[in-house]
């Protein structure tokens, strides 16, 4: 059919039915086949911009919804991509997911996020239930994983991209950074700048992978100094500043030599370097402190935290333009692995004068 049907002119009063809206009743208001309302509203094929706009605006008037599953029973996939992260209150996910959105945005294709808490149950049950709405693609953080978990992203048959962190064997595709690497500059920095007495800071890690891996490459640089940690802090639970605070003040009564504290995330970085100026304590030139992800946020604070910034954006773009360009087969080819590097930032509590 041609897009030269007659044209319905399109008023406030469109009666609409109480039953569900089709494309018919789209075809109807707009003056257009239904073929054409079904391109226009796929965003696929030629159409013209005056058609397009008489679709969408009969569309609008209507309230009418694509219905997404029934597409689905056709092509055994919707266009949605399943995000599954460990949390959102930590303030490193939000940052993926704008750069996840950024590209999507571009595409036909649309972000559903589910949280895990950290926990390998939890993520089980996340990517069974959004598996069986048979997504487009998956972008799920970690490269650690449950054999049930494994077992389903392997047999999907859709492009799963693992995102944050590359040290280890990922099932498809992989995006981030070596976190391992990530300690071992940050150790680097700190025995180059004098310090000798370093406490660690950070959560409880048999569930904080990433966490560990840092923390291995870390001690790996310092132990080739001569160097190992004096003492060590953990903490169950979310990130904050007041956690941050708490966990300073009880590694220095207990270890009051300490001359740097490193911690697991800017953070509780952040509640430390804000407990020691309360104390009067000269940061850098009594003790130094770094934190780790480069948290925009907390360029506020009265003194600039050494961190390092660990390409968060970049990570939820490169994922993204992965899973939208085998999707519209633009990239044929799997097991793409794309590995970013990391970026120390020294600001002002690190480098000695």
């Amino acid at each position: 059919m041609s897009d030269d049907k007659k044209v319905i002119p399109i008023t406030e009063d469109i009666e609409v039915p109480r039953r569900p809206l089709t494309l018919k009743d789209v075809s109807v208001a707009s003056g257009v086949s239904e073929m054409t309302v079904s391109r226009v509203l796929r965003n696929r094929g030629d159409v013209s911009d005056a058609t397009r706009e008489k679709v969408v605006r009969a569309a609008k008037d209507l309230g009418y919804v694509p219905n997404k599953i029934a597409g689905a029973l056709a092509s055994s996939r919707v266009n949605l991509v399943a995000v599954i992260i460990p949390s959102l209150s930590n303030m490193v996910f939000p940052e993926v997911l704008t750069g996840i959105s950024e590209v999507l945005d571009d595409s036909p294709l649309q972000a559903v996020v589910g949280v895990t808490n950290y926990l390998p149950e939890k993520e089980e049950n996340v990517l069974f239930d959004m598996l069986s709405w048979r997504p487009s693609g998956v972008i799920i953080a970690g490269l650690e994983h449950s054999d049930a978990s494994r077992a389903m992203l392997a047999s999907a048959g859709i492009p799963v991209v693992e995102i944050m962190d590359t040290d280890g064997d990922p099932i498809d595709a992989v995006v981030g950074i070596s976190h391992r690497r990530a300690g071992r500059m940050m150790a680097k920095q700190i025995v180059r700048y004098g310090y000798e007495n370093i406490g660690f800071l950070g959560t409880k890690m048999p569930l904080d992978h990433r966490a560990r891996k840092r923390f291995e490459g870390f001690t790996e640089a310092l132990a080739k100094e001569g160097i190992e940690i004096m003492d060590q802090e953990f903490y169950d639970g979310g990130s904050s500043l007041v956690k941050g605070r708490e966990l300073t003040e009880k590694i220095l009564k207990r270890s009051p030599d300490l001359d740097f504290l490193y911690y697991s995330n800017d953070m509780i970085g952040a509640g430390g370097l804000m407990y020691l100026r309360d104390q009067g304590v000269d940061v850098p030139g009594q003790i130094g402190l770094a934190g780790f992800n480069g948290v925009r946020l907390l360029d506020g604070l009265p003194q600039k935290l050494a961190t390092m910034d660990a390409e968060r954006i970049s990570i939820g773009r490169e994922a993204a333009r992965i899973i939208a360009g085998r999707t519209d087969g633009s990239i044929t080819e799997r097991g793409q692995r794309i590995e970013l590097s990391p970026k120390i930032q020294l600001g002002e509590t690190l480098k000695r004068h």
